[in-house]
């Protein structure tokens, strides 16, 4: 019998960017109840999970990242085949823009494992473009590079503008007691003034809605606020959006779940990612969850907050 044959349990393949937050995601993931195994080589994937089912059914995390990169054109066909014997495998990417990846490595000051250079000071980001920093930059790029095969294998999280307690709370969304059996929907609201998520599978731009802002009494609400939700649902213009907005999900989820997308995130997006975006997700949230679907909802900017 294929050895993949014997191979059960839940697993986690926990990947992406260096310093796109996979220390917290690991520990995120530990308090989860996962046995956390770190930069296990793609060679030992199988030998590990048949042990591990030897020992008995326990949740099993596995972090993957460039500093195996010898290994990791193995993992894509690995993980693939696992799949198709139905092994539960649920593949998390952990991405961020290059201008945040290199803020954290000026605030840390750890060298890129992809550095050749790992003993040069590269210093802070606003003391001009050093050499430092392009080398930074081109050890950046050539990771996307090698990890682009796995990247669109995953579930991606941009974890570009979110703070340790935000990616602990999605990432824990994400491996909850319903993920992973259905299409999981994601609607995210966010400001388009920080950036579109790099995440988004769909992106709605809702700024041409009347703006909740230019009234004195609604401005310092976000739109879970009654009065401001009020004020958008007399808005015939709002209606018409949403339920446009909706019609297409609609028709198109069935197809998206008969591809066996497990994970699809709706980004709507305003201004400030305080009202008009906040009202439209907590709307559709609600249609939504009547439909059978695994409906998650991201705030991104109030839930920085």
């Amino acid at each position: 019998m294929n050895a993949e044959h014997e191979l059960q349990g839940d697993v986690v393949l926990l990947t992406g960017m260096s310093g796109g937050g996979k220390s917290v995601a690991m520990h995120a993931l530990e308090d989860a109840g996962y046995f956390c195994v770190d930069n296990l080589p793609a060679e030992l994937l199988l030998d590990f999970l048949r042990l591990e089912q030897q020992r008995g059914e326990r949740r099993v995390a596995i972090a993957v990242d460039v500093r195996s990169a010898g290994s990791l054109p193995l993992m894509l066909p690995l993980l693939r085949g696992l799949r198709s014997q139905g092994v539960a495998v649920r593949s998390i990417f952990l991405d961020a823009s290059d201008e945040a990846l290199m803020r954290r490595f000026s605030e840390t000051r750890r060298p890129h494992p992809l550095r050749e250079d790992r003993d040069t000071n590269f210093g802070a980001l606003d003391g001009g473009a050093d050499d430092g920093h392009r080398v930074l930059l081109d050890a950046i790029r050539l990771e996307r590079e090698l990890l682009g095969a796995l990247k669109a294998e995953s579930t991606v999280i941009d974890t570009s503008q979110l703070r340790p307690a935000q990616l602990r709370t999605w990432l824990g969304d994400l491996v909850g007691p319903n993920a992973g059996t259905k299409l999981t929907l994601v609607f995210e609201s966010f400001a388009f003034k920080h950036g579109v998520p790099s995440d988004a599978d769909f992106v709605f731009d809702v700024r041409v809605l009347p703006n909740p802002y230019y009234d004195r009494e609604l401005r310092p609400l976000t739109g879970r606020d009654v009065p401001v939700a009020a004020y958008l649902a007399a808005q015939p213009e709002v209606g018409l959006m949403m339920g446009q907005i909706a019609g297409f999900l609609s028709r198109w989820l069935p197809n998206f779940a008969a591809d066996q997308r497990s994970y699809l995130t709706v980004a709507i997006g305003c201004t400030g990612g305080q009202h008009r975006s906040v009202y439209l997700v907590e709307m559709l949230v609600r249609q939504f969850s009547h439909h059978g679907h695994v409906v998650l909802k991201r705030h991104r900017e109030l839930d920085a907050r």
